[in-house]
């Protein structure tokens, strides 16, 4: 590696996260409702756990353990630059004291000449393409002109964006997933129904709210992505992990009074059914509670629409070879 040997990039692996961060930032460091866990005052979706040190940044999607990870992927240092400093090999660096992100005005990446790509990948999906239509007509999904990932737009009352989340089309590796900079949560992602309603359905992410109209076949309620939730992973200590109310949820029941009825559609593993057994608690008595998570056991709705295109796909191809 030019500029650091081998022997450099190991001892700088040997600080922890943890470690860093209580030397050189404790001034950021938050302790959350959960046992041993921190946030970094200018990032609540930052969590780094005190005695194992892995942390994850849920709203970039990445994590590591060592305080060379957190270097490199967090404050945006150079390879060399860090592990030099991890080492105390370079006097002159001195790690800066942290610097909050400056708040970025919202603004929707340019928009690619057409939609193929994104189309091409949410067909694969097993999304309906007068869904895809649908939402491109309405302006809550398009694709980005950059790297052309799918855009999903959230919109106020007055069909102002307010928020976006992208994900990436490539189908090699682990899909992109983040959310644009100076996105509202409280504008997340939100299909909209057909005439009037006073039901509302609930997923994790926003390719869910697609799939599972896809398989329902019917607009008959407004389905809200979530953007996230917020559960203890499986194994940690449930009792430990403090359930908070999901801002997108929060912001648009005060927007639709109307609603009477909420539909919760997490996903059917440990944190969704975490996170559906609380919502459930937590609104039970002002609003009517159904639990409509995936019947398979790990899956989402998106996991249950790909599934089907790709039992449809091997059928075809099997009748052609005939």
């Amino acid at each position: 590696m030019p500029g650091v040997t081998e022997e450099q990039i190991i001892a700088a692996r040997r600080m922890t996260a943890i470690e860093f961060l209580r030397r050189y930032r404790p001034g950021e460091l938050v302790k959350t409702d959960s046992r041993g866990e921190f946030e970094l005052r200018e990032h609540d979706s930052f969590k780094i756990n005190e005695e194992t040190s892995f942390w994850h940044w849920k709203s970039r999607d990445i994590g590591g353990k060592s305080a060379l990870d957190y270097l490199i992927k967090v404050e945006g240092v150079k390879f060399v630059d860090a592990v030099l400093a991890l080492c105390e090999e370079n006097p002159s660096y001195i790690p800066p004291p942290f610097q909050p992100e400056q708040e970025k005005e919202f603004a929707l990446p340019p928009a690619a000449a057409n939609n193929r790509r994104v189309f091409a990948y949410l067909l694969k999906r097993g999304i309906s393409r007068k869904v895809i239509e649908a939402c491109v007509r309405a302006g809550i999904l398009y694709e980005s002109a950059d790297y052309h990932n799918a855009v999903f737009v959230g919109k106020d009352e007055t069909g102002t964006a307010r928020y976006a989340f992208l994900r990436g089309t490539y189908t090699k590796g682990k899909p992109f997933k983040a959310e644009v900079s100076g996105s509202e949560k409280q504008y997340c992602f939100c299909l909209p129904p057909k005439g009037t309603t006073n039901r509302l359905a609930v997923y994790e992410a926003a390719i869910e709210t697609l799939a599972h109209l896809t398989l329902e076949g019917t607009a008959d309620k407004w389905r809200l992505s979530l953007g996230g939730i917020s559960a203890p992973k499986e194994g940690e200590p449930a009792r430990s992990f403090s359930f908070k109310k999901p801002l997108a949820l929060e912001s648009f029941l005060k927007r639709h009074p109307e609603i009477e009825e909420i539909e919760i559609c997490t996903n059917n593993d440990f944190a969704g059914r975490w996170a559906a057994e609380h919502l459930g608690k937590t609104y039970q008595g002002k609003y009517r509670m159904v639990k409509n998570l995936p019947e398979k056991e790990g899956r989402d709705y998106a996991d249950l629409t790909k599934e089907r295109y790709e039992k449809q796909a091997a059928r075809q191809r099997a009748a052609c070879s005939r």
